[in-house]
């Protein structure tokens, strides 16, 4: 279905607000909130006819076990505290635990069939300690609002309001002013909002975090009778269904859904797998909280399917989150099976609220997926639709095309998938953060959006090879993909002996949330335009200039404290040829800077203690090489013989490469101030290439073949790839069996590769056969047109996308794309 833009939605709603577009939603005394509180006790108790199918008795028992360790808790309390190790009075975490801990005890006393299931004592003792830790320490605005935002206007609201509405009922007739006194406390603690409700201008209340609160305040209408509260919150969520269109922002909302399929939150982070996947889970929550309960209106149902064909499928990997888009999250221990196991639940309960080919296709990928662990799902209801799902004769089938190639260019990210790998790409630019760290987590994120680059090779156990192991074995100067400068840097604790950085008395008033700390310290944006590429089918061209972040370019402009860090990069500029059995990698202009050397990393992998793995290789004068070898290799192959995997690496230029397996042992914690101190051992396998600090650095080009063979690398030698251009002006290849030319230009003018002459700056693929296909954007999203002139025979234009010409010129055909306001969408033209 086509995408709804922000704009357009915000066009046909009536000034009363958004109700217009969400389903199901009629005037406000149709609101049954009766139905809206049993939906939403449906969805985290079950109810009997699925608590009693057997799928769901492991999700029972935990529920109860989980219950009595915290009753077990609750006994053993000792002063200033309602559960037993929580202390109160100054740590926002303990109090949104002891929140968390009286819901998940509710929790028990609602689920039919459960052993705890209408225990009118303990329900007693929840609403007890509401009232308890209202008093004491919730209700008191003078005293509350101290640690971290979140944990006042989302997650303490969270637990308070579910529980209340589990416990609806004996709340009402036992503490009948309780539901109300917390309501108004939660909008009074609604300090980034407005007068006690949502404020779409604040850059708090945006995509997940939007999410998340109104579907807390629906629960709050529905409780206290509130129509005009439901109604509002309905029509505040309704906000992130719609595809924000960058050229006009509403309300200055840069955090959703794009249209070719980003996700981005915090306005310039590339979001997908953790926050994009929090938003997920929650609008379909509402999508079911809300049946029955109003009445319907346009099918958003169909915008999430959207959201899960092209904007989570193409990163979902055999079942596990690709690390590109996760953030700060990358740092945690929880895997990228997890993730998806989330995306699962929602997905399953999608399946039930959209029609057609659409449902089949959700049907067909839930049971693709590998199997989700349904004990972290949050409904007993889903537990059993998907189970219905996976014994079904429905047959599985990928949401993705085997072959695939994805320019998430809103948020500089970028997929390349074939039956047998993946690759994925993280970029940054002007517009999107070079990485994310925050609250201790991913300590060391320096260059994760420099290029870094994940190959996942089919059947792995991705635990083994990428999660948060790779970045505690991994040197985070040696990320593949990487080219960074030699030296040391600190972590923003050790810099500054704390989180953040705290300044303030500054003009730019750094404190813990401040916009001055995310522009500079949580998420900087890189300094360069250019980054991002164009697909042609299944192929794709991908390019980027390393700068500086905004930090860095802030120090130098003297905006910044005396005693601010800030990390000069490296410079190089990079291509990235996305092609069938090889990923194709240029890099050229390479400097350390300030007579610094650096470093690009090909590839580094971690693989287990135990792991066989085996280095092999051929020198560029045909004798063997061996790890250790000064002489520049030919190709070097690395294979794991335990797992039965295998990665080339074909060198298409003649430089040195550093490259062996050692092992590392470290903690979990040198990325993640909070993890357990778990201490892991792994053989790290690294090869890279040393540039010097002074004279000529050449430019580099390699290869990266996916489960190679020795004879697939040897072909190499005089194989169909060659290098066209490799400077800072283009970078060009051409492989002659697809028949493709494709081409960076990062200059203005006119340049050529090949045949092709391109106006610059511009990324182009050409393929040529029976028809000749034209791919081009604008990596820049600055410019109007881009041209690209084909020499040679004059071609006749067969079709073409909207915007798209062309026309004889002396020698040749030009192409004229307009780019104006495309975000880098990439446009293609057939001639023959």
């Amino acid at each position: 279905m086509p995408h709804l833009s922000r704009r357009h939605v915000l066009s046909l709603l009536p000034a009363a607000g958004l109700l217009a577009v969400i389903p199901p939603v009629r005037a406000a005394a149709g609101v049954d909130h009766g139905r809206l509180v049993a939906n939403a006790v449906a969805i985290y108790a079950g109810t009997p006819e699925v608590n009693a199918r057997p799928e769901v008795a492991g999700k029972l028992a935990a529920v109860l076990r989980t219950a009595r360790q915290r009753l077990d808790a609750l006994d053993g309390a000792g002063a200033n505290e309602l559960f037993a190790g929580v202390s109160l009075g100054g740590d926002d975490v303990n109090l949104r635990l002891s929140f968390q801990y009286l819901y998940e005890i509710a929790l028990a006393t609602r689920t039919p069939g459960g052993e705890l299931d209408g225990d009118a004592a303990v329900q007693r003792r929840v609403i007890d300690g509401l009232q308890w830790l209202h008093e004491r320490h919730f209700g008191d605005q003078a005293k509350g609002y101290y640690g971290n935002w979140h944990s006042w206007e989302i997650g303490i609201p969270t637990h308070v309001s579910r529980t209340l509405a589990l416990l609806a009922e004996r709340v009402r007739d036992e503490r009948p002013d309780l539901t109300a006194a917390y309501v108004a406390s939660m909008d009074a603690y609604l300090r980034n909002g407005k007068d006690g409700d949502v404020d779409l201008d604040s850059r708090f209340h945006t995509g997940a975090n939007l999410a998340d609160i109104t579907g807390n305040r629906i629960l709050q209408g529905a409780l206290t009778g509130d129509d005009a509260r439901v109604d509002k919150a309905i029509s505040d969520q309704a906000t992130v269904f719609a595809t924000i269109d960058p050229y006009a922002l509403q309300h200055g909302v840069a955090d959703g859904y794009y249209a070719d399929g980003s996700f981005i939150q915090h306005h310039s982070v590339a979001y997908t797998g953790s926050y994009g996947r929090a938003l997920l889970t929650r609008v379909v929550q509402t999508l079911k909280t809300l049946d029955g309960a109003t009445s319907t209106g346009p099918d958003l149902a169909g915008v999430v399917y959207r959201w899960v064909a092209d904007g989570f499928a193409p990163l979902i990997f055999e079942g596990w989150m690709m690390e590109i888009v996760k953030g700060r999250a990358v740092s945690r221990t929880a895997t990228g099976y997890t993730d998806v196991g989330v995306i699962v639940e929602a997905v399953a309960d999608l399946a039930d609220h959209v029609t057609g080919d659409q449902a089949l296709a959700l049907r067909k990928y839930a049971k693709f997926l590998p199997a989700a662990d349904t004990a972290a799902f949050v409904s007993p209801v889903s537990i059993a639709r998907y189970q219905a799902i996976r014994d079904s004769g429905v047959p599985a089938e990928d949401l993705n095309p085997a072959r695939r190639s994805v320019a998430f260019n809103a948020m500089d990210r970028t997929v390349h998938r074939r039956p047998g790998y993946a690759f994925a790409l993280a970029r940054s630019s002007d517009r999107i953060s070079k990485y994310e760290y925050m609250s201790g987590e991913n300590l060391m994120p320096w260059f994760q959006g420099d290029g870094a680059y994940y190959l996942y090779l089919s059947g792995e156990d991705q635990r083994e090879v990428f999660g948060v192991d790779y970045y505690t074995a991994v040197s985070p100067y040696r990320l593949a993909g990487v080219t960074a400068p030699v030296e040391e840097r600190r972590t923003v604790p050790e810099l500054y002996g704390r989180m953040w950085y705290e300044n303030p008395g500054h003009p730019l008033n750094f404190t813990s949330s401040s916009e001055s700390q995310n522009a500079y310290v949580y998420f900087p944006l890189a300094e360069n335009a250019f980054s991002g590429g164009a697909t042609l089918g299944e192929y794709g061209v991908a390019g980027m200039v390393q700068s500086d972040d905004a930090a860095y370019a802030a120090k130098q402009a003297g905006l910044l404290p005396d005693d601010f860090v800030a990390y000069q990069n490296a410079r190089a500029t990079k291509s990235w040829f996305l092609l069938d059995d090889e990923i194709v990698v240029l890099v050229a202009d390479i400097s350390g800077q300030s007579g610094r050397a650096a470093t690009t990393t090909v590839d580094s992998r971690i693989a287990a203690p135990a792991d066989t793995i085996t280095l092999t290789g051929e020198r560029r004068d045909g004798a063997a090489w061996q790890a250790g070898d000064t002489a520049p290799p030919r190709w070097i192959r690395y294979a794991n013989g335990t797992r039965g995997t295998a990665i080339g690496y074909a060198f298409l230029t003649g430089q040195p490469v550093e490259a062996g397996v050692e092992t590392v042992t470290r903690s979990r914690r040198v990325v993640r101030a909070t993890n357990p101190d778990t201490r892991i051992t792994k053989q790290v396998f690294t090869a890279a290439i040393h540039h010097p600090a002074a004279g000529d650095v050449p430019a580099l080009a390699y290869a990266l073949v996916p489960n190679a063979t020795e004879a697939a690398l040897r072909r190499y030698t005089d194989g169909p790839l060659s290098v066209l251009a490799n400077d800072g002006r283009v970078q060009a290849i051409k492989h002659n069996r697809l028949g493709i030319v494709a081409a960076n230009v990062f200059a203005a003018g006119r340049h050529h590769a090949e045949r092709v002459q391109i106006d610059g700056p511009a990324s182009v693929i050409v393929r040529s056969g029976e028809r000749t296909v034209v791919a081009v954007s604008d990596p820049t999203m600055d410019r109007d047109h881009v041209t690209v002139v084909l020499r040679g025979a004059s071609l006749r234009l067969d079709s073409a996308d909207e915007g798209v010409t062309a026309r004889r010129v002396p020698g040749g055909t030009e192409i004229r794309v307009n780019t104006h306001h495309a975000h880098g969408r990439t446009f293609t033209a057939t001639l023959r």
